[in-house]
This record gives structure tokens, C-alpha cells and sequence, in this order.
């Protein structure tokens, strides 16, 4: 924790085991400080179980934790009654009725009681909506005319509103466009109180104050934002590497000098033998010069022993400071795409206005745009294009408004060998197996080569015969991957929809690599422009809310764009 942080947040020992008796948490102690903390973790590690818990959510099975103030919470998945107001989605709408109330001259106690000091409470409402990206007089509006992503936005707005002491946000980011992710970051640094993030996008991440890590069952926090952390982190287990290798040496030098003063004592014994046996005198003396012999032999033989202990104890210890985390090495059949390939097409605007772009041979392409500018009916429209015989062609477009359609955009697939994974990860068979998801892909292999790429993924053992809807959402995920990187024959064209949403670092780190060894052509939507940066693109096209696709800079890393 920060030098400078106060605890907001204390656990002690607290542990949750659920009905079936699966252990969540157990016996977690730490603090979470003041200011912004980013909390991080692989999937299936507790974080989002965490922060439930300091919520109030879920009561702990064991151990307590204590909170220094009221809190306000955004869960992963939010639900909302679309015939609500926005105020309403903003947490105000009470405060607000009691308030016109007032105004209209109504002087019951009641209403005085909802809006306590808030009397500013109107204005702040409108200036919030504002910084959503929504108009100041939409307070009356019903939630279901706005997009998801504005809806998420809203909630956010809300509990920033609200200037509760601690407020917890579970994967804020996901499903935002990059106009609504600037914002958010703008909320975010201006956040009141204390503020616990959970969330994989780095570039959020790295607005927090500390960074706190939920790994194998402990909570630890970096007094820094999530670079610092990252960098702290590979300095810590690069050190722990080499302590364990030097730890390592020190044990088989240890060893070796064993050795060589057992062969040394041998000689001594055998010299001291031979040399009794040759002399005469008082066999007194003789024998107590062996007995003597024999216990420095003995003092030396513990020494040496003990030295040797000494040095398998430090290797143990520098052992346990390392991590064991495997990566993911994939060897992939080659889908034979040639540099000059026809992949697809799109054309959007008509006449002298027409816009058209074709994807050739193993290029990369990401397709940005606004939530609601229609980029997953595009998809969808040139997934249909393939469903007949190429080269077929689909439109995609959308009503956006009483005055009509919005221009529409034409995809044409040219290759029939196409994988799509989309926001939902729904192609899999929940009831089957890994293994049996994965053949229905492969036909042609065998189970021991099925269980062989499902090791590249790090699925072994009893996880490839486990119910894919038993398995952690890291490894769902990795099961779909699999799938699209292993078809038989390979696909000439990958299609992925957000691919990162919900997915933790680990995962996308596993994404990106199975992305960069693929050899044949990739179109992605994401909002994540960090992700985005790490692909190789070759271009990048974004589709406007008018429903035109034009060329767009390419995300760089470190947030640049290249031009």
C-alpha cells in the first residue's frame, strides 16, 4: 500500500465458501487504501466474489472485514428497467420528485426527508448527463431510448454523483466506445472518495493511484498505477529467477564438496590403515589416533551436512518467490492465404461519393466505431454473404432515427473459410466437453492430437473432459480460440467481435499471442485500443453513425496513433 494511503478497506482472514462447498475465498487479510486502486487478477481469483463482499452482497463465512464509510457498486452485469428515467438510472429520481415537489409549494415532511441537503441536486444531475455525452434536459427520458453503453455510462455518472466514501466498479470500461471511455476517464480521475476498479483495460487501469493483486489466494497492493506495477512485478520475479538459479549452483557445489571430502576421508582412512598396520607400538595409541580420525571425520561429514541443508532450505524459500505461470506456444497449420488473395470487400456510400476497401492475402484490419454505428450488423452482413456461393453480397443498415435509414454499407466475403468469435463466446456446446468441441473442429485428428493442441492451450489433464460450462471463463475462452485457431482446414479469414470483453489480462496476453503466430487474414471490432496495438494492423477502418467506413489511424502503443 501507498506510504501515503489510509486504510479504507480491511480484511481479516476472510473467507467465503459457497452452498456446494466450493472454497471462493479463503482466509483473505489486507487493506485497500484511499484514493484509486485498479484491482487486478487472473479469472476465477475472487475479484469480482471481493468486491460483492465488501458491498454487502454476500456475507463472509468466515473472518470480518471493516469499511470506513457507506458504499456504492456497479456490478459486472448491469440490469436495468428500460421504462425507468435517466434520473432514475442516475440514482436521483427520488431526490428530483421530492424536489419539483417542493417547488410546486408541497410542504410534506416526506419530501423534505428524500431530498435532505441536496437541494443542488437538479443542477448537479444536468452537468453530470452532460459529461455522459448526453443532453442536460434529458433527465425525463426513459432509459430505454439510450444505448447499453451509454446506460453503463449513466450508472457510473451516478454513483459519481452520489460522493459515497467508497465506490466499486466491476469492468466499468466493457462495452464502451472510445468517446465513452474518455469519459469515463474523466470521471475517473475527478472520482470523489475512495474508488476499487476491477478491469483488464490497462489504459483505466493505469489512472489509479495503486494497484492491488489478487494471486493464489493473497491480496497485495503497489503503492503505483499498473506500469509501475507490471515493471515492479517483472523486476521482483526476475530477481526471484535468478535467486533460485544461484540458490540452485550453491546446492550442487555443496553437494560436490561432500563428495570430494568423502573421497578425501577415504583416502585418509585407507593411508591411516595401511600405516598402523606397518608400524609397531603401544596399540593403545594407535587405536586412539583412529578414534580421533574418526570423529574429525564425523565433525566435518555434519558440517558438510549441514551447509547442505542450509543451502536446499534457501532454494526452497527463493523457489516459492517465483511464479509458475505458463505461457501459451502454439505451432499453427499455415492457412495457405497468398499476399495477393482477394479476402473481402466493402463499399459504403454510392456515385462519386463511393468508399471501397478489399482485404488481400493475411492483412489485418481492425473496424472501429461508436456503439450503435452498426459494426456488429456489418459483421453479421458479410458472415451472410458466405452463406451462398461468393462472391455474394449483403447489406448492412440500420433505423437510427424517424427520418429514415442510415446509408448502408455492402460486405462481400470472398473466401469460404472464414472463423468468427463473437461477443458471446456462444459457439461452443456448453453440455459437451473441450475435447468434444474442439474434434467437432478437427475431424480428421485423433483424440491424443486433440488433447495435444489442447495442451498449446494449457487445458490438460481432467479439463479437456470437463463440461465447458464447468470451466472458468479463462478457460472457456481458450477453448474457443482453439477452435478457430485449429479448424480443419484452416481458416483463411479470423472475424472477431470485442473479443476482450470480460477477459483478464492473462487471457488477453494469451489472445494476442495466439493472434500473432496466426498467418492468414484478421478482422477485428474492439473499443480497446491498447489490445488493438499490440495485433500488427495493417489498417483500420471505422464505420460513422451515417453509416460511411473510412480509413482511420491505427492505434499505436502507448496511446499513439499512427497516421
Amino acid at each position: 500500500m501507498s506510504q501515503f494511503s489510509t486504510p479504507a478497506i480491511t480484511l481479516t482472514a476472510l473467507g467465503l465458501t459457497r452452498a456446494d462447498g466450493t472454497v471462493a475465498l479463503d482466509s483473505l487479510s489486507g487493506t485497500i487504501g484511499t484514493g484509486r486502486t485498479g484491482l487486478v487478477g487472473v479469472n476465477g481469483s475472487g475479484k469480482s466474489t471481493l468486491l460483492r463482499l465488501i458491498a454487502g452482497e454476500l456475507t463472509p463465512t468466515s473472518g470480518h472485514l471493516v469499511i470506513s464509510g457507506r458504499v456504492g457498486y456497479l456490478p459486472q452485469t448491469l440490469t436495468l428497467d428500460t421504462s425507468a428515467t435517466l434520473a432514475d438510472v442516475l440514482g436521483v429520481g427520488k431526490q428530483l420528485r421530492a424536489l419539483r415537489a417542493i417547488e410546486s409549494g408541497d410542504v410534506d415532511q416526506r419530501h423534505f426527508d428524500a431530498l435532505g441537503d441536496d437541494w443542488d441536486i437538479e443542477a448537479r444531475s444536468r452537468r453530470t448527463l452532460v459529461s455522459c455525452g448526453l443532453p442536460e434536459n434529458a433527465l425525463d427520458r426513459r432509459a430505454g431510448e439510450v444505448s447499453g453503453g451509454e446506460a453503463m455510462l449513466l450508472a457510473i455518472g451516478g454513483l459519481h454523483l452520489a460522493r459515497t466514501p467508497i465506490t466499486l466498479l466491476d469492468e466499468p470500461s466493457n462495452n464502451l466506445d472510445r468517446d465513452a471511455r474518455s469519459r469515463l476517464s474523466a470521471l475517473i480521475d475527478t472520482w470523489p472518495g475512495t474508488l476499487v476498479v476491477v478491469s483488464h483495460d490497462t489504459a483505466l487501469l493505469e489512472r489509479m493511484d495503486q494497484t492491488a493483486e489478487l494471486f493464489a489466494g493473497q491480496l497485495s497492493v503497489f503503492g503505483g498505477p499498473y506500469s509501475q506495477w507490471r515493471a515492479h512485478q517483472e523486476g521482483e520475479q526476475a530477481a526471484a529467477v535468478q535467486a533460485e538459479r544461484s540458490a540452485e549452483l550453491a546446492v550442487k557445489r555443496e553437494k560436490r564438496q561432500r563428495l570430494e571430502a568423502e573421497a578425501t576421508l577415504a583416502r585418509r582412512l585407507r593411508a591411516g590403515k595401511k600405516a598402523s598396520e606397518q608400524r609397531r607400538g603401544d596399540r593403545i595409541i594407535m587405536n586412539q589416533r583412529a578414534s580421533d580420525a574418526q570423529v574429525s571425520a564425523g565433525k566435518l561429514r555434519g558440517n558438510l551436512d549441514g551447509r547442505l541443508d542450509a543451502a536446499r532450505e534457501l532454494r526452497e524459500r527463493a523457489a516459492e518467490r517465483v511464479r509458475r505461470i505458463e505461457t501459451i506456444h502454439l505451432e499453427l497449420p499455415d492457412p495457405g492465404v497468398a499476399q495477393g488473395r482477394r479476402i473481402a470487400r466493402f463499399e459504403s456510400g454510392v456515385g462519386s461519393a463511393l468508399y471501397a476497401v478489399e482485404m488481400r492475402g493475411p492483412e489485418r484490419v481492425a473496424l472501429i466505431g461508436a456503439n450503435g454505428s452498426g459494426k456488429t450488423t456489418l459483421l453479421r452482413a458479410l458472415l451472410s454473404s458466405g452463406e451462398r456461393a461468393a462472391p455474394a453480397t449483403s447489406v448492412a443498415g440500420i433505423a437510427v432515427s424517424a427520418e429514415g435509414f442510415r446509408p448502408r454499407v455492402r460486405a462481400q466475403l470472398l473466401t469460404d473459410r472464414v472463423g468468427y468469435l463473437a461477443q458471446r463466446l456462444d459457439g461452443l456446446d456448453d453440455r459437451a466437453s473441450a475435447l468434444e468441441n474442439l474434434r467437432g473442429s478437427c475431424s480428421g485428428a485423433t483424440d491424443g492430437e486433440v488433447r495435444g493442441l489442447l495442451a498449446q492451450m494449457l487445458l490438460r489433464g481432467d479439463a479437456v473432459h470437463r463440461a465447458v460450462h464447468t470451466l472458468s471463463g479463462g478457460e472457456r475462452f481458450r477453448v474457443s480460440l482453439a477452435r478457430l485457431l485449429f479448424a480443419d482446414p484452416p481458416a483463411q479469414l479470423l472475424i472477431l467481435d470485442e473479443p476482450t470483453n470480460n477477459l483478464d489480462i492473462a487471457s488477453v496476453d494469451a489472445l494476442v499471442h495466439g493472434l500473432t503466430s496466426y498467418r492468414g487474414a484478421l478482422l477485428v471490432v474492439s473499443h480497446d485500443d491498447a489490445f488493438l496495438a499490440r495485433l500488427g494492423l495493417d489498417r483500420c477502418l471505422e464505420l460513422s453513425r451515417e453509416g460511411t467506413l473510412v480509413e482511420a489511424p491505427i492505434p499505436m502503443i502507448g496511446g499513439a496513433l499512427a497516421g
